[in-house]
């Protein structure tokens, strides 16, 4: 009676951490976005004009696949010297989205490494 007692503790205490997990989602990591607002005010007379902007900046990571949708909206980077970046590996490339630089895979579009000004 005691062994089958200490045998249903010690499984509860190895399965409620299980129960809590949520299942991860693939690249979940590498799409998460920042979001905040500007808010700009302006007087024009006795008037105030207040303009607010959401701005979403997608967070990059490694591993995270570039779609072609995204690949075409991006900027290769040719004087990574300039911006104090290492010379890329044969078959990848410097490429620049927003202020971020990221080492990506040619044929893949995997990103390798990140580097962000």
């Amino acid at each position: 009676m005691k062994r089958l007692l200490i045998a249903l503790v010690a499984s509860s205490f190895l399965t409620a951490p299980m129960a809590f997990a949520q299942p991860a989602k693939p690249f979940e990591v590498a799409q998460m976005k920042e979001r905040h607002v500007e808010k700009n005010v302006y007087k024009h007379g006795n008037k105030k004009i207040v303009e607010k902007h959401v701005v979403v900046k997608k967070r990059w990571a490694r591993g995270h696949r570039l779609s072609p949708a995204e690949r075409r909206h991006i900027s290769t980077v040719n004087d990574y010297r300039r911006y104090k970046l290492n010379t890329p590996p044969r078959g990848q490339q410097w490429v620049r989205v927003d202020n971020d630089f990221l080492l990506i895979s040619v044929a893949t579009g995997v990103i390798v490494n990140l580097a962000t000004r």
